[in-house]
């Protein structure tokens, strides 16, 4: 449904229905009445516009999209999680659930555990936020917003995982799709990958059928970034679908079927190109531009295609702005498509321009 006539149009519709024994011109009664109601059907019909392309998904974001897909099908928004991991103690004293610790940058962490220390100790920590936010390398969480009474000082000499963000709208959309066009029954490809994309901070997978003989299934999972996931995120999908590969249907799968959860690998990808940047903008912004340009294409292939393609990435860059033209550009010292194997996705290493 599209509507984009103006008050004029609609009142000249009207005028060309009215019989032509009534005066219609400007100034007379007819006229001025169907004017008025030119005016106001112009917003409605704009009104009865917007509710018909919510009858279109792709119309739809955040809480719209949320009821058309849960009302139709069940499927909910995959809500962010929580980091964790272990810092090192030091002092004497006692710590308690929900002391604080922090980084520079100002992330908060709370202890979920009572523990005296005596000397030295490790304590488990939760990020206060939810998301990626909280997955910081070693040497991080040194600071303590509260004195706790006798410990010296803190630190986490293991960097903290298992924070994912929110499911975006295009994931979200996405598994509706796939459970309209790929049919899950009876523990068949497609309900594995349901299974596997199901638990939160998933964002894609991939089934391979008997790969180490009868009753025998492999998924391979990406987190929502597209990348390898953490060994917390692939312990929640296997203990999910088949705890601890017994095949006893404990989790999704069913009886006999025995399913092994890994995460893919890296296809590590390094491009070298000699881009003309425009003088109007700024080099150093315009880097960081392609940069991201292109990791959203990676992001957009992943588990979807095997193929790297050279042409594309070219014009990845020549999608931006300010740039000019491109020569000498290599991925990972080739100028051809680059493939990766079924367990693997690409992953950019770094993008060097060359001067």
């Amino acid at each position: 449904m599209n509507f984009n006539k103006n008050s004029n149009e609609i009142l000249e519709e009207f005028l060309q229905e009215i019989p032509e024994q009534y005066e219609k011109r400007k100034g007379y009664f007819l006229w001025d009445i169907l004017k008025a109601i030119s005016i106001r059907m112009v917003d409605t019909m704009k009104k009865l516009t917007l509710v018909a392309s919510k009858l279109d998904i792709n119309n739809l974001t955040g809480i719209e999209l949320e009821r058309f897909i849960v009302q139709r099908t069940g499927i909910e928004r995959k809500k962010a999680t929580y980091s964790q991991g272990i810092i090192t103690i030091k002092g004497n004293g006692t710590i308690n659930i929900g002391d604080l610790f922090e980084t520079e940058g100002l992330v908060r962490f709370e202890a979920i555990e009572q523990k005296n220390i005596i000397g030295t100790g490790t304590i488990n920590i939760k990020c206060v936020t939810a998301g990626k936010i909280g997955n910081v390398p070693i040497n991080s969480i040194k600071k303590m917003p509260v004195t706790i009474t006798g410990i010296n000082s803190c630190n986490n000499e293991v960097e903290t995982t298992g924070g994912y963000d929110e499911e975006v709208d295009t994931d979200l959309r996405n598994r509706y799709f796939e459970r309209l066009r790929e049919p899950a029954t009876s523990g068949n490809v497609y309900h594995y990958k349901r299974w596997a994309k199901e638990v939160d901070g998933v964002g894609e997978a991939r089934v391979i059928p008997l790969w180490n003989g009868h009753t025998t299934v492999k998924v391979i999972i990406i987190d929502s970034d597209r990348q390898p996931p953490d060994e917390s995120l692939v312990e929640k999908v296997q203990q999910y679908i088949d705890p601890n590969i017994t095949g006893e249907g404990r989790g999704q799968a069913p009886i006999g079927a025995f399913c092994t959860v890994v995460s893919a690998t890296s296809k590590d990808i390094t491009i070298s190109v000699k881009a003309v940047f425009s003088k109007n903008y700024d080099k150093e912004q315009l880097k960081k531009k392609v940069t991201e340009n292109i990791k959203t294409y990676l992001k957009e292939i992943a588990f979807k295609k095997d193929i790297l393609s050279y042409a594309i990435i070219g014009s990845k860059i020549l999608d931006i702005d300010g740039v000019i033209d491109y020569s000498d550009l290599k991925i990972n010292n080739q100028t051809s498509n680059i493939e990766c194997e079924q367990e693997e996705v690409f992953i950019l290493e770094r993008i060097d321009f060359i001067e």
